[in-house]
C-alpha cells in the first residue's frame, strides 16, 4: 500500500519538473530544480526517484495511463467493436497529454539505448492497461500478442503526432485509424491460414508449442515472494 504522504511529494516534484523539462529535458539539471522548487529534502527526493530525472519521466508516463483508465472507466462501450475501442482508448490516452514537450524529450531520452528497455515496459504498460480497461480476459499466448501489437500501434501514433499539425490532429487520428487496420488485416490472414486444411496441418506443432504459453500472475494472485508481475 503506498504511502499518501510520499505520493503528494512525489507528484508535487512531478509537477515542479514538468516546469523545466521543455528547457533541460528529462536530466539532473531538471531534477534538482524541481526539488528545490518542491521545496523537498533532496535525500527524500532521491529516496522516491533514485535516478532521479529518469525515474520522474517514467512517473510521468503512468500517470498518463492512470488518467486514461479513470477517463475509460466513465465512457459508455455499449455496442462498439473492439477495434473501435481500441481506437478510442489510444485517442484518449494521448489527448489528455497535456506537455506535448515533455513526451517530446521522454522520447528522446528512452531512445537512448541504456534507458530503451525503461521505454518498451512503459509502452507494454500503456498496452496493458488498454485492455484491461477493456475487459480482455486473454491468458493465453493472445495476452502477450495482443499487447505487442498494440505497443505498436500506440508508439507509432505517438511518434507521428509529435509531429502532427493539423487541426484537432486530424492526421494523427487517421494514421491511428490506418495502424489498426493493418492489425486488422494480419489477423484476418492468420484466419485465412488457419481455415485451410494444409496450412492447419503445418501450424499444429507452433499452435501447440504456444498453446502452453500462459500470462504472468498478477499481485493478487501471486502469494510467492519475488514473484514476476505483469509490467506497468
Amino acid at each position: 500500500m503506498s504511502d499518501p504522504r510520499m505520493d503528494d511529494i512525489s507528484g508535487r516534484l512531478l509537477d515542479a519538473a514538468l516546469n523545466h523539462v521543455a528547457f533541460d529535458g528529462w536530466s539532473e539539471t531538471t531534477f534538482r530544480a524541481a526539488v528545490a522548487d518542491a521545496g523537498v529534502d533532496p535525500v527524500v527526493a532521491r529516496g522516491l526517484f533514485p535516478r532521479g530525472a529518469v525515474d520522474l519521466a517514467m512517473a510521468f508516463h503512468r500517470r498518463g495511463d492512470a488518467e486514461m483508465a479513470a477517463k475509460l472507466a466513465e465512457m459508455d462501450s455499449e455496442g462498439m467493436r473492439y477495434r473501435d475501442l481500441v481506437a478510442r482508448a489510444v485517442r484518449t490516452r494521448i489527448s489528455l497529454i497535456e506537455d506535448r514537450e515533455a513526451v517530446r524529450r521522454g522520447t528522446t531520452l528512452f531512445a537512448l539505448p541504456i534507458y530503451a528497455a525503461d521505454g518498451a515496459k512503459l509502452i507494454w504498460g500503456t498496452a496493458d492497461r488498454i485492455w484491461e480497461a477493456l475487459g480482455d480476459t486473454a491468458r493465453d499466448f493472445n495476452w502477450y500478442s495482443k499487447r505487442a501489437s498494440l505497443s505498436g500501434v500506440y508508439s507509432s501514433t505517438v511518434l507521428y503526432w509529435l509531429g502532427d499539425d493539423s487541426d484537432d490532429n486530424e492526421a494523427t487520428w487517421a494514421f491511428l485509424d490506418r495502424r489498426i487496420e493493418d492489425v486488422m488485416r494480419i489477423e484476418k490472414t492468420k484466419a485465412k491460414l488457419r481455415s485451410n486444411p494444409l496450412m492447419k496441418r503445418v501450424l499444429a506443432g507452433p499452435e501447440k508449442v504456444l498453446g502452453k504459453i500462459r500470462a504472468p500472475r498478477s499481485a493478487t494472485q501471486n502469494d510467492i515472494p519475488g514473484g514476476w508481475t505483469a509490467p506497468r
